[in-house]
C-alpha cells in the first residue's frame, strides 16, 4: 500500500468517526431534549412506566386493570396520553427497576439505552450490509429511517425488537438454530409479530430452533404468572379480546395507523362488510402468507446459499409485520434488517430493469422521512401496506433470479453454498 493510500484510509477513518460522534451526540440530544413535561409524558413511555411501576408497588394482579392504570397515570402523568398498558406481564417485570426511578430519570435513562442499541445495530449488521460500500452512506441510512427515530422519541422498545431480529438472523446463518430459537423467544414482548415469524420456521420442520424459542417463551410464561399471578393472567387475554374487537379504539391504537392487513382492510371494507367479516379475511390473507412465505422458503431450501436466506428472511420479517395485529409506525423498525439484506443483494443492471425500479422504488420510500410524517398527519399509516406488500413480492422476485446474474456472487465460494459459515460482507 503506498503512502498516498494511507494517507486516504486514515482520512476516511477520521471522518467514520466525527460522523459517529455527530451521529451519538445528535441522538443523545434527542433524549434530552424530549426529557422535559409534557413532552416526555405524552409519550408512549408513559405507559410503559405506569405498567412498570405497578409491578415495582407489588400490585401486578392489577396491571390490566384499566381504572387503576388511569388512577395511577393521573396520580403520576397528568399530561399523559390516554393510553393503555396491553404489553406481557414479563415486559413490565423486566421494566420493574425503571418503575422505582422519577418518571423523568426513567425516560432518560430508557433513551440512552435504546441510543447504545442504536449504535450497536450499524456495527453489528455492517459485515452483512455491504451496501452503500461507503461507510458514511451507511450509517446515514440508520438515520434517515424514520421507524427509528420514532421508537428513540416514543420511548418504546422497537429497536431492542430490531436487535433481536438482527441476532437472530445473524445465529441461524452460522447455523446455531437453537440460539437462534432462544433468542427470538425474547422478543415476545413483541408477540403479534414474533409468533408468524415462529411459524414461518415451524412449517420449515426447523425443530432445534422451536426448541430454543419454546424455552424462552416457557420461561417468559413463568416470570409472567409471577409477576401479576393468575388473575392478571386472565385480565390480560381479556384485554387483547377487547383490543381485537375494537380496531377504533383510539386508546387501543386506531386500526388506520397501522400498516397491517387488519389496518388496511379495516377502512377499506369495514364500513361496508362488518368488523366480524373483516376479521375472516384478515385471518385468511394472513395464514395464505405465512404458508406462502414458508413454502417458498422451503421450496428453496434452508441452507441453499447466503443470499437466498438473506432474502427469504426478509420477506419472512415484512410477513410477520403486516400480519401482527397492533403495529405503529415505530415497530417497522425490523423492517430495516430487510432492507438491508435486500440492498445487499440489489439487481444488477443487465436484464433486471424492471424489478430494479420496483424494489427500488420501495426502498426510496421507505427512505423518505416527509412520507412518514405526511401519512401520520393525514391518519393514513395503513397505506404503507400495499408498499410492504410491493416490496415482499419484489424480494421473492428477486430470489428467481439466477445467483450468477447477481453482483458480489461467487458459486466456487464454498460461503455461498453453506449457510453455517458465516459472510463478511467485504
Amino acid at each position: 500500500m503506498t503512502e498516498f493510500q494511507i494517507a486516504l484510509k486514515r482520512i476516511e477513518f477520521s471522518q467514520n468517526i466525527v460522523a459517529l460522534i455527530a451521529f451519538t451526540i445528535l441522538l443523545v440530544s434527542v433524549v434530552f431534549l424530549a426529557d422535559r413535561p409534557p413532552i416526555n409524558e405524552r409519550t408512549d413511555f408513559s405507559v410503559t412506566y405506569i405498567g412498570s411501576r405497578t409491578v415495582y408497588l407489588g400490585q401486578g394482579s392489577k396491571l390490566y386493570d384499566l381504572a387503576e392504570q388511569q388512577r395511577l397515570k393521573r396520580l403520576l402523568l397528568p399530561d399523559a396520553e390516554p393510553l393503555i398498558y396491553e404489553h406481557p406481564p414479563f415486559e413490565a417485570l423486566f421494566l420493574a427497576p425503571l418503575g422505582a426511578l422519577p418518571y423523568k430519570t426513567a425516560y432518560l435513562v430508557w433513551g440512552l439505552i435504546n441510543v447504545a442499541i442504536w449504535l450497536l445495530l450499524p456495527y453489528l449488521l455492517r459485515p452483512y450490509a455491504p451496501t452503500p460500500r461507503d461507510d458514511l452512506g451507511y450509517l446515514f441510512l440508520w438515520l434517515l429511517f424514520t421507524p427509528l427515530g420514532a421508537a428513540l422519541f416514543a420511548g418504546q422498545s422497537s429497536l431492542f425488537l430490531l436487535l433481536l431480529y438482527s441476532i437472530t438472523f445473524i445465529q441461524l446463518r452460522s447455523g446455531r438454530d437453537f440460539r437462534a430459537g432462544a433468542i427470538l423467544g425474547l422478543a415476545l414482548f413483541k408477540f403479534q409479530f414474533v409468533i408468524p415469524l415462529a411459524f414461518i420456521f415451524l412449517l420449515q420442520r426447523k425443530w432445534r430452533f422451536m426448541k430454543g424459542f419454546m424455552a424462552t417463551a416457557a420461561a417468559l410464561g413463568g416470570l409472567s404468572l409471577v409477576a401479576v399471578g393468575g388473575h392478571g393472567i386472565v385480565s390480560y387475554i381479556h384485554l387483547l379480546v377487547g383490543i381485537a374487537a375494537h380496531p377504533d379504539n383510539a386508546s387501543y391504537g386506531s386500526a388506520i395507523g397501522m400498516a397491517t392487513i387488519q389496518g388496511f382492510m379495516q377502512p377499506l371494507l369495514g364500513g361496508v362488510l362488518g368488523h366480524l367479516a373483516v376479521s375472516w379475511i384478515v385471518a385468511g390473507v394472513s395464514i395464505f402468507l405465512i404458508l406462502w412465505t414458508a413454502w417458498r422458503w422451503r421450496n428453496a431450501g434452508l441452507a441453499a446459499d447466503r443470499r437466498t436466506f438473506d432474502l427469504l428472511f426478509a420477506a419472512a420479517i415484512v410477513v410477520s409485520l403486516v400480519t401482527g395485529f397492533h403495529m405503529f409506525t415505530y415497530d417497522l423498525s425490523p423492517l430495516m434488517l430487510a432492507m438491508l439484506l435486500v440492498a445487499g443483494h440489489f439487481p444488477g443492471r443487465r436484464n433486471h430493469t424492471l424489478l430494479r425500479l420496483f424494489l427500488g422504488t420501495t426502498l426510496v420510500l421507505f427512505w423518505f422521512p416527509p412520507l412518514y410524517f405526511a401519512l401520520l398527519a393525514r391518519h393514513c399509516v395503513y397505506l404503507w401496506f400495499p408498499v410492504l406488500m410491493a416490496f415482499m413480492i419484489g424480494t421473492f422476485k428477486l430470489v428467481e433470479i439466477p445467483a450468477e446474474g447477481m453482483p458480489g456472487t461467487n458459486l466456487a465460494d464454498p460461503a455461498v453454498r453453506v449457510a453455517g459459515i458465516p459472510y463478511n460482507g467485504r
